[in-house]
């Protein structure tokens, strides 16, 4: 309807004052929930064109888009604002148009493929609060831009060696026994943390004691005798050494059981999965390319670097004085990989905040190796997630598991679900299987309505609350919405699927009916900057009207049957659309609680 406003007031312009004017100076906005009106028109700018005072042009304007648009009911003015309000056939005439719709997915001519590339975890350590966020955002990203009508490739790149892999594998050398995941009773990526835990421990009692020798804290770090062994064990792994390799699969094994646990309870999958081990080499050959080209150049100590200073930055490391490889590296290798095969217009990047000068930095070493690409390359970075006890720390295990956080949010929304005796009626399965979706709905939707570039506060708890800003409240709309239809069926009321345009509209109802217009541009908006929260915050507001809707006025006894109709279909259509948005955030609806 915007744009259809927006040509009718350039025609307007034109035939009142005589002045075709560009599109762009025209601004037509939703009015502002405190005033009455539907669409607002921003005059002032005409007012050179009318050579009047800002009101007598809205009101030259306003008669004349009555006159022009049907769908126009009445129109108000405040100084400079011309408010329109949409007549109650044009608000039926949407519902109905609505309720026609198969799908609620965007339907473009020209899609575009993006890969996003999310998760992206290392294999020395269970996924956590931090991965939680990362994985959701990708998640719900992807199905963003697919409800945009675009194809999304969802990938994931497993960092499956180097440093940090060594030094679980080292420390599992020395005190594991021979002990395995089954053994212990310990989830895989669990078993392989502690180790990773366990070497991190001792490597700061060797610096400890080397500092209280008299060596200075950073040359303690460079000669403490476990870094060096894991420094040896990460050249043997790159020349090949079977034992280390064996020992290298035997413990990724255990890890990567662990991570499809935690995936397939967040409901999370890839279409394809990337592993640093795979693609280190190709980026070792490109840069030793580049080198030969005159991109890159060796320092005396044998390391590899590329100089950005014209660039506004500085020398960045590409691979070390032991000929080993860095994180830019593999990346390297692997977006130019992604690109030959599958020719993306954009390859997102979900990561942290910390690393926006990796991916600045990615983006310029691919330029000056002649890839005209080089701008695919995009970082979705996010802030990190708190909690009220302050930062995580995984070096020292002092994180919060994400397994761990999964069972405490369903324990949290069982003992709610019984403090509200919201389940009292249904079978221990049925109880279980809603359970879990409250409680993963509650996880990803309190994680999901914060903007991904801020740093956040989880609060369990809060999270799970059936009132307020939160997935439970949404989920519990739904339900709801689900028992009245049920109850009309019940009641053998006949729902004939279509609002009669002689339909009286109550102020509430056409409140709700601009939010169900608004969805459409909320998932455009949201895809555009990237931000589920959008769709998270548009749900609850659409929750929030139907709710008070439902506190004020009666749906089944009704006994106009054209008010009645209007009403069913209006219901049906808010669940439509909430199951479609909270879809978008991976959150499934119950269809009782």
């Amino acid at each position: 309807m915007n744009f259809t406003i927006v040509k009718a007031v350039k025609e307007g312009i034109r035939a009142l004052y005589g002045e075709d004017i560009n599109i762009e100076e025209i601004q037509v906005q939703n009015t502002r929930k405190d005033i009455d009106g539907d669409f607002t028109i921003v005059v002032f700018p005409f007012t050179k064109y009318s050579k009047k005072k800002p009101e007598d042009t809205a009101k030259d304007l306003g008669i004349f888009l009555r006159n022009t648009l049907e769908e126009i009911g009445s129109y108000n003015i405040i100084k400079g604002f011309l408010n329109l309000s949409m007549s109650s056939e044009y608000w039926i005439s949407l519902l109905n148009k609505l309720a026609m719709l198969k799908s609620l997915d965007i339907n473009l001519e020209r899609p575009k493929t993006f890969m996003v590339e999310y998760s992206s975890p290392n294999t020395n350590k269970p996924l956590h609060l931090g991965h939680i966020r990362n994985n959701l955002l990708g998640n719900s990203i992807s199905k963003l831009l697919k409800a945009n009508g675009h194809k999304v490739i969802q990938v994931n790149l497993i960092n499956d060696r180097g440093i940090h892999i060594c030094k679980s594998m080292l420390a599992y050398q020395k005190w594991g026994n021979e002990e395995t995941p089954a053994t212990k009773g310990i989830k895989g990526d669990k078993f392989v943390g502690n180790f990773y835990v366990k070497f991190e421990n001792e490597y700061k009692s060797q610096i400890k004691n080397l500092v209280e020798q008299g060596f200075d804290e950073e040359d303690a770090k460079n000669t403490a005798p476990i870094i060096k062994e894991a420094q040896v064990m990460l050249q043997d792994w790159e020349n090949g050494d079977e034992r280390i390799r064996e020992l290298w699969e035997k413990m990724n094994s255990w890890v990567y059981n662990g991570f499809g646990e935690t995936y397939n309870n967040l409901g999370i999958s890839f279409d394809k999965y990337y592993y640093e081990s795979k693609t280190y080499k190709i980026g070792k050959d490109l840069i030793l390319k580049g080198i030969e080209k005159g991109i890159f150049f060796r320092k005396p100590d044998g390391s590899v670097w590329v100089d950005l200073k014209d660039e506004g930055l500085d020398e960045k490391l590409l691979l070390r004085a032991d000929g080993t490889t860095v994180y830019i590296t593999q990346d390297i290798a692997t977006a130019i990989q992604r690109v030959e095969e599958f020719s993306p217009d954009s390859i997102i990047y979900v990561v942290g905040n910390e690393q926006r000068y990796h991916f600045q930095v990615l983006s310029l070493i691919l330029k000056k190796m002649g890839y005209k690409w080089y701008d695919k390359v995009m970082h979705l970075s996010y802030g990190m997630v708190e909690l009220p006890e302050g930062k995580m720390k995984s070096r020292e295990g002092k994180v919060v598991d994400a397994d761990d956080l999964i069972a405490d949010m369903l324990t949290t929304a069982e003992n709610m679900a019984k403090e509200n005796g919201k389940l009292e009626d249904l079978n221990e399965s049925e109880k279980l299987h809603i359970i879990n979706r409250i409680a993963l709905g509650a996880l990803k939707y309190f994680i999901l309505k914060v903007d991904p570039k801020r740093t956040m506060l989880f609060n369990p708890t809060e999270s799970i609350d059936f009132n307020g800003n939160t997935g439970p409240f949404i989920q519990y709309t739904n339900a709801r919405i689900n028992s009245v239809l049920r109850n009309a069926s019940k009641l053998n009321i006949k729902f004939n699927g279509k609002a009669s345009d002689e339909t009286r509209l109550l102020k509430k109802e056409v409140e709700i009916l601009r939010l169900l217009q608004r969805y459409d541009e909320i998932i455009i908006e949201a895809a555009s900057i990237l931000d589920p929260g959008m769709i998270a915050n548009y749900c609850y507001d659409l929750s929030r009207e139907f709710n008070q809707y439902y506190q004020e006025y009666s749906i089944l006894k009704e006994k106009d049957n054209k008010i009645l109709q209007f009403r069913l279909l209006l219901i049906l259509q808010v669940k439509r659309i909430l199951e479609h948005g909270m879809g978008i955030l991976g959150i499934e609806m119950p269809e009782r609680m």
